[in-house]
Order: C-alpha cells, then sequence, then structure tokens
C-alpha cells in the first residue's frame, strides 16, 4: 500500500495542503487566500476564525483532487509565517492574531534600543528585539491592550494555531520559537531571563510545551476527520517555521548550505554547526538537534512585486498569461542600462528602520513601465545582496544558493539573483517548498526518513540553474553602491516623514 504525506503551510496570506508521495511528486495541491485586516496605520492582522475555515477547505479539496484514502497518509507536517503573534484565550479559544508584517511596535523597539535591552536579549536568543517579533509584540500587547493581554492564555506563531486546530494540543516546536527570539539558543529552552528582558517575566505559562520540528504534536481528532476528510488519528508533528521547511523542501539540508527564499520576506539563510558566528545576524533559529539557520531577513521582498500587479496589472489580461508572468516579460524586454531607476523595496519597512518607504529613484521621460518593473526586481535582489553581505561578515560562508519562494518562478528574476550575488543559483522542481519542507519533517516524525537530509535527497528534484554573468555582475554592482548611497541619504528624510504623518493624524483627531 502506498504512503503519502500531507504538507501544511501557513503563510502571511494564503494557507496551501500539498500531498506528496514518497519521491516529492506532488499528488494534488489546494491553496485560499486569507484576507488581512489593516485597523489602524502599521497594524496588520488576520481572523483566525477564517484562517482555520480556509485549512479546513483546503485540506478536503487536496483530498478530494488526490483521489486516495485519507488512511494512506501516514504523517501530516505543517509550515508557517515566523513571528507575528497567535492568540488563544484561556479557554482555548481563537483570540488574535497578528501577522509578521506588523509594525505598530516600533515606538517600543526605539525605546528599548535606548534603554540596552538588545544587549540583555542576544547573548540568549541572539536576536535584537524588532517590531514584528512576537515578544516584542506581546510587549506591545501588554502596554498599550492590557484588558486584551490578560485575556491570552497561549501564545502561539501561524503554524501551531492550525496543529492546535487538528489535534487539540497547545504545543510549539523549537525552530519557530527560536526564530521568535523566545528561546536561550544554546540550551534550546525558554529562559526566564531572557523574558524579563522584554518585560514578560510574568508571561511564562503563556508559552505552549516545547518539542522537536519531527515529535508527534497529537493526533488528528474525531471533529476534524469529518470536517475535512482526514483520518481520525492521523500523526500530526511540530512543523517547522517555514523558511527553514522552504530551505529542506528546496534541497537545502547540510551544513554550509545556502538557502535565499524570495517571498513575502526576503530570507536569507547559511546551515551552520552551533549556534554562534564570529558576528551578529539578524536571527538564528535550531535546524536540527545539533545545528541551526543563521538568518538576514526583512519583510523586502516579492510583496513588492505582488503589490505592483495588485495595483497595476491585475485589469490587464492576456489569454493564457498570469499577471505576475506579463510584468516579468516587459521587464525581460528592457536592456539593462546604467541610467535605468532604481529601487528600494521597503513598503512594510526595512529591517531596522520601520520608518523606511519604498521608492523609485532617477526616472526620466523614456523610461517605461518595462523598466520600472526591472528596477522592482533589481531592487529587491539588492536587498538579498545587502543581508547576505551582513551573513558573510559574521563568517558564514557558501559558494553558490538555492532560490525558492515566489520570485523563484520568474525565469529572469533567478538570473538577476545571481549576477547580483555573483554565484550560482538552483531552483528546485517543486514550487510549493514549505509544504515539501513540511512533509519532509511529517515523513521523518514516523520514521519514513532517518534524518532531514535523508528525507530531502529522496523528495527533492533540481529543475533550474543560473550561472553569473561577469559583465551584468559588474554592472550591477555600480548599480548596487549607487543603492546603497541613496538609502544613506534617505534615511533621515523617512524618519522626517513619518513624524509629519504622526503630526498630520494628531491634527485631523
Amino acid at each position: 500500500m502506498e504512503k503519502y504525506l500531507l504538507g501544511l503551510d501557513a503563510g502571511n496570506t494564503v494557507i496551501k495542503a500539498v500531498i506528496f508521495d514518497l519521491k516529492g511528486r506532488e499528488v494534488a495541491y489546494a491553496g485560499e487566500e486569507g484576507h488581512s485586516r489593516m485597523p489602524c496605520p502599521g497594524h496588520v492582522e488576520r481572523d483566525l476564525g477564517e484562517l482555520w475555515a480556509n485549512a479546513k477547505r483546503v485540506i478536503r479539496t487536496c483530498l478530494d483532487r488526490a483521489g486516495i484514502a485519507a488512511k494512506d497518509i501516514a504523517a501530516i507536517g505543517c509550515a508557517g509565517h515566523g513571528n507575528g503573534l497567535y492568540a488563544l484565550d484561556r479557554d482555548g479559544q481563537p483570540l488574535l492574531g497578528i501577522q509578521s508584517l506588523d509594525t505598530r511596535a516600533i515606538g517600543l523597539v526605539e525605546e528599548w534600543a535606548a534603554e540596552g535591552v538588545g544587549d540583555r536579549t542576544v547573548p540568549i536568543a541572539r536576536q535584537r528585539p524588532w517590531p514584528s517579533q512576537t515578544p516584542t509584540l506581546l510587549a506591545w500587547l501588554k502596554r498599550h491592550r492590557p484588558e486584551l493581554f490578560q485575556r491570552i492564555g497561549t501564545v502561539f506563531l501561524s503554524k501551531d494555531f492550525v496543529v492546535n486546530r487538528l489535534t487539540g494540543n497547545r504545543v510549539s516546536e523549537v525552530s519557530d520559537m527560536s526564530g521568535a527570539g523566545l528561546l536561550d539558543l544554546a540550551a534550546r529552552r525558554y529562559d526566564r531571563t531572557l523574558m524579563a528582558a522584554y518585560g514578560l517575566a510574568d508571561s511564562m505559562h503563556m508559552l505552549p510545551p516545547l518539542i522537536e520540528s519531527t515529535d508527534i504534536a497529537g493526533h488528528v481528532t474525531e471533529d476534524v476527520a469529518t470536517e475535512t476528510g482526514l483520518a481520525a488519528g492521523t500523526p500530526v508533528v511540530g512543523g517547522l517555521f517555514d523558511v527553514v521547511a522552504s530551505a529542506l523542501g528546496s534541497g537545502v539540508s547540510r551544513t554550509g548550505s545556502a538557502s535565499i527564499i524570495a517571498g513575502t520576506w526576503s530570507i536569507n539563510q547559511v546551515i551552520i554547526d552551533g549556534p554562534d558566528l564570529d558576528g551578529p545576524v539578524f536571527m538564528s533559529s535550531t535546524f536540527d538537534r545539533s545545528r541551526y539557520m543563521a538568518m538576514e531577513n526583512s519583510a523586502t521582498s516579492a510583496a513588492n512585486l505582488e503589490w505592483l500587479v495588485r495595483e497595476f496589472f491585475e485589469d490587464e489580461h492576456q489569454e493564457g498569461v498570469s499577471p505576475f508572468d506579463a510584468a516579468c516579460a516587459l521587464a525581460a524586454a528592457v536592456a539593462p542600462l546604467a541610467d535605468d531607476p532604481l529601487y528600494h523595496p521597503y513598503l512594510y519597512g526595512a529591517q531596522q528602520d520601520g520608518h523606511a518607504r519604498a521608492g523609485f529613484y532617477g526616472m526620466a521621460g523614456w523610461h517605461t513601465k518595462g523598466h520600472l518593473i526591472r528596477a522592482l526586481l533589481e531592487g529587491v535582489a539588492f536587498g538579498h545582496r545587502q543581508h547576505i553581505e551582513t551573513i558573510r561578515k559574521a563568517g558564514a560562508t557558501f559558494e553558490e544558493a538555492v532560490l525558492s519562494g515566489g520570485g523563484s518562478r520568474s525565469r529572469l528574476w533567478p538570473q538577476i539573483f545571481a549576477d547580483v550575488l555573483g554565484v550560482p543559483v538552483t531552483v528546485a522542481v517543486s514550487r510549493e517548498t514549505g509544504a515539501l519542507g513540511a512533509a519532509i519533517a511529517a515523513g521523518t516524525g514516523v520514521g519514513l526518513f532517518a534524518d532531514f537530509t535523508e528525507g530531502a535527497t529522496a523528495m527533492v528534484r533540481t529543475d533550474r540553474h543560473y550561472q553569473p554573468n561577469a559583465v551584468l555582475s559588474a554592472h550591477y554592482a555600480r548599480r548596487y553602491g549607487l543603492y546603497k548611497d541613496i538609502n544613506e541619504a534617505m534615511t533621515p528624510l523617512w524618519r522626517r516623514l513619518s513624524e509629519a504623518q504622526s503630526l498630520a493624524k494628531g491634527v485631523a483627531a
């Protein structure tokens, strides 16, 4: 009897269900887009009832499309976007979902920076506070929404909420909780001193029991089986921080391997053997019981293209061509020149500057829509390069990278990445690398694979390779210098703009 694995991927926008066979072939797929709420500037939230309804729907649809018996699914794994804050109340009911694009806590982060809070968190979590970080948001709620804070029973990440709904159990796992800055990274456990640094020493009870990514978190309940078509009792593993899952699902599983994800977030990560490097990086997440992902991340990647397509291309229909492909085709038709426009990909702020804003620079009357799209694609790649330079400066090394996320679907963008970064870039066959990584974790958890590397070797196949073009690499090196110079010049202006907007809101009130 053939066995299958179900991978779920709960991102900031879409939740997906993918059934794989044990060779990594996609048997069936279903996805559904959710809705974000923005009740105030900088607040990005979602309705947890909608998230769970969408999850149930995609699971049932995926099963129907697969045409297999539910009992043949050996295990379920779930990946989900890191950070943000997903909370149950004290009765275990959905209370609040804050997404990782939220920037409401900018002021608190600036206050903490002045007070040296990061100097206390870095030795423990290897991470400084930042606006969308889970403990930062929890501390913001404690200060600004105390009545809501008092109702919180359990603090989760997005995939933990889905696992909870599937099994009825409240647990989280080490990759997500370490990525959220909530663990003593070396010891791989919660730490009261760390929580005290965030002003949350009285909130330890909100953190759920901690398990390994491949540990069994629980089993599908009878009620959920009825609602989804799954078989009751199917094992559900703890799951993975989606960036770690995407790395696994694209074949990155060995020490020294590099994964770049061009998704909603710019994710740049290298597997290392211990929790420490020679210098600081944005965050590190436990990868397995002995290895870690060193990461440099920010919300500055393919979300920029999603915005541009949504606002300017959805009404332009070409039969058989997606708006995304139409936009990239216009960019591909433009020959790169020295006077092309530049773009800063800061629609949702920069990593260490929530005041930063996106912008095109150097536009002229002869520039077309294709020039602007190409500038955006290049600007996103420049943002990735800036992060990768930080990782290399900290001591992590790599000679090639695997690109995944929505940006990897383009035929043009991976070549731009190879030219901007100056290293060969590979793209895996599966587009659903997050769900595939979650499935690999599920298979490992029930003993179908000995470890992550064996699972990745069995289930991941390579699709395309891109070699850097020396001429274009030199061209992009010059443009990258301009990109950084403009960034430096704009930094004080972004802050002044943010202050002016705050003043305008006060006048309007």
